[in-house]
């Protein structure tokens, strides 16, 4: 017998627990259905552990790094056993913390495979049986995976994705990342302020593909300064995996000439492809595009009544994306209202130190679109607050349009994700260079560049020489 539901999710990361919260708030009786526990891969294998392990060894670095203090600060080192408790601790108490609002809320959370049917009825089988849910709408949030190469797949010991990276039981002598992206630049990152020698390959021609050049220059200039190895352009074609070490080679493409590089393990972060293992009973009935669930701008699938959000629509993978999606969705679901989704001022953020925080319009993808536009960029070396903290290599770049309307920002800066909200205000609401120089921002902070740069794009910056 099946059972009637207004509302089943399939997924429980991000977009599917935020959606299931919604539609409970709004008074539908909601089923989040997963396989693995509340929080998705971003709480439990990704966005959360990540950014505990870059707190822990960002300690460590200033630390070993600061020149005013005395004692025998070669000696401190981090206890990764307890590292790796503490993460472990920190995911729980927000996988518990969700389930609490879940279960207040009077979500229904099943933890088992769920098979979707053209009907937009739900099979959900476990240890204790099978189910069939009959809902009024479906929300599809199954999420994405790390993506392998066709001559390398992770095998969890020698080639790791970001999931077994942050759970290794020590710290490896050499570290080979394929793919300079927000995962790559990260995990990067934590090791190599733990003494792993890593180096970062990636085929294009620069960091963070996509990003504005000036600013991602300046970030690439930074980690380079903290002992990562970043070379780009580089085709890998082949990989040996052995027993002390992984080999990959292939072809650097400015030049031709061969490579090889050899380390104890290999992280895959060249890019994420969607997870839709074992979600259809029966053939795939959902309309695809490149590979990822297409939808509409009100998020609707081709089968009526299902909808689809986060990483298995594509466009940028991030979570907050997905929580975007989910309120989007669920209210065109059960008709609180006709929303539709706005990427145009979709915020990122890389986590390294320091941070680079993006909205908005590159300044190739302005040029490329045959938009005249001004840019004002401030260096974090005309910061006092900058300097106070030594931490001067950044960089705050804004683009305006010919009618001074912001289109774009870009922040190399400790601290950028936090910097970033009034810029992505700016260019959701149309602000412009006035409105962002006019306001007043406490001093001393890195904030203030943000003003600064806007006097720049004018030629009026107050604290750097206007050439």
């Amino acid at each position: 017998m099946a059972e009637k539901r207004d509302l089943v999710i399939i997924g429980g990361g991000p977009g599917g627990y935020l959606a299931a919260m919604r539609g409970a708030q709004l008074g539908k009786r909601v089923t989040l259905i997963d396989q693995d526990r509340v929080g998705g891969t971003c709480i439990n294998y990704g966005c959360i552990p990540t950014k505990y392990l870059l707190h822990q060894t960002k300690v460590l670095k200033e630390v070993s790094g600061t020149r005013t203090l005395e004692g025998p600060v070669a000696d401190v080192r981090l206890n990764w056993p307890k590292v790796q408790q503490g993460r472990q601790a920190v995911v729980d108490q927000l996988v518990k913390g969700l389930v609490f609002l879940l279960e207040k809320g009077q979500v229904e959370i099943l933890k088992a495979p769920a098979r979707l049917r053209a009907d937009r009825s739900v099979v959900v089988r476990s240890a204790d049986g099978s189910s069939i849910f009959e809902a009024g709408k479906v929300i599809v949030a199954t999420g994405s995976r790390a993506a392998g190469l066709p001559f390398l797949k992770a095998d969890g010991r020698r080639v790791l994705t970001s999931t077994e990276a942050l759970e290794l039981p020590e710290v490896p002598k050499s570290l080979l990342v394929i793919g300079a992206g927000a995962i790559g630049l990260e995990m990067g990152s934590i090791y190599r302020r733990l003494g792993a020698e890593v180096t970062v390959l990636e085929i294009l021609p620069q960091i963070l593909p996509g990003s504005d050049r000036e600013a991602v220059t300046r970030l690439e200039r930074a980690l380079k300064k903290q002992g990562l190895k970043i070379f780009t352009e580089m085709r890998i074609e082949d990989a040996v995996v052995e027993d002390g070490a992984v080999t990959l080679k292939g072809v650097q493409l400015r030049t031709n000439q061969p490579f090889a590089y050899q380390a104890e393990k290999v992280l895959l972060s060249a890019g994420r492809k969607p997870y839709m293992e074992g979600l259809f009973e029966g053939p795939p009935f959902l309309e695809m595009e490149r590979g990822f669930i297409k939808v509409d701008t009100s998020l609707r699938t081709s089968a009526a009544g299902i909808y689809a959000i986060g990483d298995v629509i594509g466009g940028k993978l991030l979570a907050h994306k997905a929580y975007h999606d989910a309120l989007v969705a669920v209210e065109n679901a059960v008709g609180a209202g006709g929303r539709s989704v706005e990427y145009r001022a979709m915020p990122m953020a890389v986590f390294s130190e320091p941070e680079f925080a993006s909205v908005g319009l590159t300044q190739e993808e302005a040029a490329a679109g045959g938009m005249a536009v001004k840019s004002g960029v401030f260096p974090l070396q005309a910061s006092g607050r900058a300097m106070t903290m030594g931490a001067s290599d950044g960089l705050v770049k804004v683009l305006a349009d010919d009618a001074d309307r912001v289109v774009g920002a870009h922040v190399v800066a400790p601290g950028a994700s936090d910097m970033l909200p009034v810029l992505t205000m700016a260019v959701s609401r149309g602000m412009t260079l006035k409105d962002l120089d006019s306001i007043v921002y406490v001093h001393p902070t890195l904030s203030e560049a943000i003003g600064e740069a806007a006097l720049k794009a004018h030629g009026l910056a107050l604290h750097i020489l206007n050439q």
